[in-house]
């Protein structure tokens, strides 16, 4: 599975989990009938608090591509990232990890919001 597969289906099982239903603006999908409308921020932000009480660690993932893995239990390695910014087309310069995180934090939560996701406007800007 892609590491972005990982990311979608980290978030939208957690919802799925929780008995989320369809939102009533839901999108037609060829494949399911109708495509899910999942709160990605509260699910990530329930699990980062959770992280915080068990862990005793803070992650922003917000702001972070690496803390939203961390969040999920993903790899966020070096090479972990370099693969998720091929498999979503990065053309920076990958030796520029600041500028390839950035675009990928926001990269991530504009194809959350693509398939599904319901995602905060700042966070895809």
């Amino acid at each position: 599975m892609s590491i972005f597969g990982k990311i979608m289906s980290s978030i939208f099982g957690k919802a799925s989990a929780a008995g989320a239903a369809p939102a009533s603006g839901a999108k037609p999908s060829s494949a399911a009938g109708s495509i899910m409308e999942v709160d990605v921020a509260a699910i990530l932000t329930k699990l980062a608090v959770a992280k915080r009480k068990k862990k005793k660690v803070k992650l922003n993932w917000q702001h972070s591509i690496i803390d939203l893995m961390k969040v999920l239990d993903l790899d966020s390695s070096l090479s972990a990232r370099k693969e998720l910014a091929q498999e979503l087309n990065y053309t920076g310069d990958m030796k520029d990890t600041a500028s390839m995180n950035v675009w990928l934090h926001k990269q991530v939560m504009r194809k959350l919001a693509e398939n599904g996701g319901k995602v905060p406007e700042e966070l895809k800007a």
